[in-house]
């Protein structure tokens, strides 16, 4: 049993080698290779909906932002097909305590449809990010912009003193890309600790992502 412990342990811990994140804080990822990141959430825009010159505008106002920028950002979609159980569940829980027979068939073939309609259509939902990273001037990476997961540093550790000064930066940042986009007719909000938490847990964990929820993980803002 002890081996057996042991063994699960040493994998757990392998595992763990393979997650380029030191932490979470104040909603700023920190990578093990010393650069941190904060992630918006950004809301969609049906561009072909819109007329001609709105299109020409948007595309205008996208271009002066993306030429406005001093620093490195990167843009996410995250697909995952549409978890429809919650609702169904709602459904039969309703079928249960319904009196009424007509309404009991009715509601049993619309769970019969929906779950008929997604399961053929493959429905998808899309959720847009934007990653800001911050590299310190103390470190060197690979990559001018890292994405969600880093890249190896050949540089110095992580500088604990400097972070509220890092994240002073990455509030900059921020602001700058959110009334950039706000220009464009994109709303975008930054993702605090706990929602950094399931948002990464989802990335590397899509199967359990979609079951709903993730599981309690301490970051450094919780265990303080």
């Amino acid at each position: 049993m002890a081996f057996v412990e042991s063994k699960l342990a040493a994998k757990a811990a392998a595992s763990q080698e393979l997650v380029p994140i030191r932490e979470v804080r104040n909603g700023v990822v920190i990578l093990k290779d010393g650069s941190l990141r904060v992630v918006l959430m950004a809301s969609s825009l049906n561009f072909a909906l819109k007329s001609a010159v709105e299109q020409d505008a948007i595309i205008l106002q996208y271009q002066n932002f993306l030429n406005s920028l001093d620093f490195s950002i990167e843009f996410f979609i995250q697909s995952r097909k549409l978890n429809i159980e919650p609702y169904l569940e709602t459904l039969r829980a309703r079928l249960k305590v319904e009196t009424s027979e007509l309404l009991k068939i009715q509601i049993s073939e619309y769970i019969t449809f929906v779950k008929d309609f997604v399961t053929t259509a493959n429905i998808v939902s899309k959720t847009f990010y934007v990653v800001i990273t911050y590299v310190p001037s103390s470190i060197t990476v690979n990559s001018a912009t890292g994405g969600f997961f880093g890249k190896k540093n050949s540089g110095k550790a992580f500088d604990e003193s400097k972070f509220q000064e890092y994240q002073v930066q990455l509030s900059q940042r921020s602001s700058v890309v959110i009334d950039g986009l706000a220009r464009c007719g994109v709303r975008a909000v930054p993702l605090n600790t706990e929602e950094l938490i399931e948002l990464y847990y989802g990335l590397y964990n899509p199967g359990e992502a979609e079951k709903g929820g993730a599981p309690e993980l301490l970051s450094q803002e919780q265990q303080g």
